[in-house]
């Protein structure tokens, strides 16, 4: 998935996960997924997506400051 802000463009396909999280089992409509990423330019930003209902009902990328990245990593 591809996101392009103003400034930025955020990839899943040339970032590098920095850690995965998911909830429930692949079909369930109450799981989730939540992937930090790291840009090569050092841009961090959340990835997350889920079934109908969950939290996440539509893939979506979130840019993340660096120290709300690590407080995100640091609770999951």
């Amino acid at each position: 998935m591809v996101k392009t802000t103003k400034t930025k463009t955020y990839n899943t396909e040339t970032a590098t996960v920095v850690k995965k999280v998911t909830c429930g089992a692949y079909g369930d409509p109450a799981g989730y997924e939540e992937t930090m990423f790291l840009t090569p330019e050092g841009d961090y930003f959340l990835y997350t997506n889920g079934g109908e209902t969950s939290p996440y009902k539509a893939e979506k990328i979130t840019s993340y400051t660096k120290a709300k990245a690590e407080e995100w990593l640091k609770n999951n």
